[in-house]
């Protein structure tokens, strides 16, 4: 699947897997996994950004995919996001899409606003909401007939 196809279909809180197409080094070859490991991983989609045309400046559209958390002790110091354009010749697949009944909360409401956390129903959105301070937060609820779209246009992971 191209980035293009992610940025049309998939739904913001989707588990992204996305690949080079090399076969993964032996684990003794520490240099040549890590690069491996970075053309080849997955990530929750966040972000999808449409194409930008300025006077100066124009880029295509893409979407950022959250790869990972570091931290402890429940506080989380780096926060590791990948952006991709749909212009990249990386593949892509859709491992895992929100569950029907899930609740996606983002930090504003825009057309750019970020996915934050994918709760599991909304009484523990508003719980993790009252938790973590964003003011301006969306709740959107992933309803069945997202899901069967997807399943009725062919787009099942």
């Amino acid at each position: 699947m191209s980035a293009h196809s992610i940025f049309e279909d998939a739904p913001i809180g989707s588990i992204v897997a996305w690949s080079d197409g090399t076969p993964r080094p032996p684990e003794r070859f520490t240099s040549k996994l890590a690069a491996w490991r970075n053309n080849n991983s997955k990530g929750r989609l966040i972000r999808k950004e449409p194409p930008r045309i300025r006077p100066t400046y124009s880029s295509p559209a893409g979407f950022t995919l959250h790869e990972a958390d570091f931290g402890s002790g429940g506080v989380i110091a780096i926060r590791v996001h990948r952006s991709f354009s749909v212009d990249t010749t990386l593949q892509f697949t859709v491992v895992e899409r929100p569950v029907p009944g899930s609740v996606r909360v983002f930090d504003r409401a825009s057309d750019n606003a970020e996915l934050v956390h994918l709760a599991p129903h909304r009484a523990a959105a508003e719980e993790w909401l009252s938790r973590h301070g964003y003011p301006n937060a969306v709740l959107d609820d992933v309803t069945a007939d997202a899901v069967a779209a997807d399943v009725v246009e062919g787009r099942v992971a």
